[in-house]
């Protein structure tokens, strides 16, 4: 299956594709951003070939606070289920997948904020999906609530020692993950303006905690970037194959 049309779901404007968006551009691939947020309505999930659904504050259960997402959670389990169009979501993206198949999402017992490692799975040293990265990743953390259980059927591909659901697959069509391998050098200097995570970042990291955050995401940011682009491309050989 080639590639063409990628749907977007964003649930706060300055939370994007990030580096994909990099990776969407040099392959020729349009992306239609659907800003929840602010209201935009769901077009046809048939014009599109895969859907990515990016991170926001909220939480899969407040639906009385952000009503768009029970129609959000809608689209989703049209688009996986019924379409079977390819599926990615990253951290409340990866949430409100496992919400919408009917897994468990709930509160974290720990919060995770910062630059933290994952590890790989059985299931994830096997996966096409972490096909040539390392067993042990650092990346970006930024959530307190987590997948407690996955859907049926799912595979669970890495884990950290905090949160034992940090990404998830269905064969060859979906994959998620809890933390941010999106990020840019502005990511973490645009994020700490919303207040529930600077009030996250101060929490678990005390003070000067934006400058702390932003100095070790710069420090990592080569290789978060090249992680980027090998699971990107990944992602592509698998859903086409």
């Amino acid at each position: 299956m080639k590639i063409n049309r990628i749907l977007v779901f964003q649930h706060l404007q300055i939370e994007h594709p990030g580096i994909f968006r990099e990776f969407f551009k040099e392959d020729g691939i349009e992306s239609t951003i659907i800003e929840l947020d602010e209201g935009d309505l769901i077009p046809d999930l048939k014009d599109f070939d895969a859907l990515w659904v990016m991170g926001g504050p909220m939480d899969v259960w407040e639906e009385a606070e952000y009503p768009w997402l029970i129609d959000e959670k809608v689209a989703i389990r049209k688009a996986v289920s019924e379409l079977k169009i390819p599926y990615v979501g990253i951290c409340l993206g990866h949430q409100l997948l496992a919400d919408a198949l009917g897994g468990d999402v709930g509160p974290g017992d720990h919060a995770e904020v910062g630059v933290m490692a994952i590890h790989k799975t059985d299931s994830g040293k096997h996966s096409p999906y972490l096909k040539n990265l390392p067993g042990k990743m650092n990346c970006l953390q930024w959530h307190s609530a987590e997948v407690k259980s996955a859907p049926a059927g799912m595979d669970v591909l890495s884990y950290s020692d905090k949160c034992a659901i940090q990404s998830l697959s269905l064969g060859g069509q979906v994959f998620t993950m809890q933390y941010h391998q999106e990020i840019n050098t502005s990511t973490v200097s645009n994020w700490s303006t919303i207040p529930v995570y600077k009030d996250a970042l101060e929490k678990n990291l005390g003070e000067n905690a934006v400058n702390k955050l932003e100095q070790d995401a710069l420090e990592n940011m080569d290789d978060f970037n090249n992680i980027a682009r090998q699971l990107y491309d990944n992602w592509k050989t698998t859903v086409s194959e």
